[in-house]
């Protein structure tokens, strides 16, 4: 019998990347998905990857939403239980690097900049969590958060509010799992390193400069020793992991870091990945 057979998981974020990755996989191990994003024609796209692959109509629930909205986190909470009858795992998974509006960079982003970020990357996770939380209570079920290697400690002053937003992240993850396993609902996270998603042409960079960026990274035994960036499998096989009650039973509150060795060396940060991608000279 596969794994996740009669469980129903919401995962924001799987219009594409690793949350779609992730959806695929639950579903190909028994699961009711949730799946949403803004982007209707790519939600699409993952709702049709997972038919595709043999996952039957009545096992996908394909929401439209604007995750940082109360309306868009109500709809897919409430179409979730009303198709499902219920809730056992909540995946974590959107989120954004949002670059500065008037193009400045370091401390000079703006603070509608820095508000965009939170929103999206820790305040739906706070909110989501909120509105889950009776239905894991019955279930006694998981919540994987997808934070990243950029939570620190190492600096970040190109995507500061990036990183602070997954560094508050971390401590929501490990507050909240104390907070809730003694109802018997398991908290953790997993934090990514480079992966090749299209996190990066959301962020408005065109593709001929993202796999510029994928190649460089990937070249460099300082900025990843394994020599080659992450694929989005990668990151949701141990989101699966930590979802699953049996192998990950005594894994509380903990972030599981997926990056081909970069927080070994992090010499990325040795060069500027702005002059690297033609977005300045300095």
């Amino acid at each position: 019998m596969p794994r996740f057979s009669g469980k129903t998981v919401i995962i924001t974020g799987s219009s594409n990347g690793i949350g779609r990755s992730a959806a695929l996989l639950f579903a190909q191990d028994g699961a009711n998905v949730t799946i949403t994003g803004r982007n209707a024609d790519r939600l699409e796209e993952t709702r049709q990857l997972l038919l595709k692959s043999g996952v039957s109509e009545k096992n996908i629930n394909s929401v439209v939403a604007d995750l940082t909205t109360s309306n868009g986190q109500d709809q897919l909470v409430n179409t979730t239980v009303n198709k499902y009858g219920k809730i056992d795992i909540l995946v974590n998974n959107a989120g954004a690097a949002i670059p500065d509006s008037q193009g400045a960079t370091g401390t000079d982003q703006g603070i509608d900049t820095y508000q965009k970020t939170l929103k999206i990357n820790l305040q739906s996770v706070i909110e989501m969590t909120q509105k889950v939380k009776p239905h894991l209570l019955a279930t006694k079920g998981e919540i994987v958060n997808v934070s990243s290697i950029v939570a620190g400690p190492q600096a970040q002053p190109e995507f500061m509010y990036y990183a602070i937003s997954k560094a508050a992240l971390d401590q929501y993850t490990r507050s909240c799992a104390i907070d809730l396993i003694q109802f018997g609902v398991r908290v953790n996270s997993v934090s990514p390193g480079v992966v090749a998603t299209g996190f990066n042409n959301a962020m408005g960079m065109p593709d001929e400069a993202t796999q510029k960026f994928y190649d460089f990274m990937a070249s460099r035994k300082e900025c990843i020793p394994a020599l080659v960036a992450g694929k989005p499998e990668d990151i949701a096989n141990v989101i699966l992991f930590l979802a699953d009650r049996k192998l990950s039973s005594f894994i509380i509150g903990q972030s599981i870091v997926v990056d081909g060795g970069t927080t070994l060396v992090m010499g990325a940060q040795a060069h500027n990945l702005n002059v690297l991608l033609g977005l300045s000279t300095v």
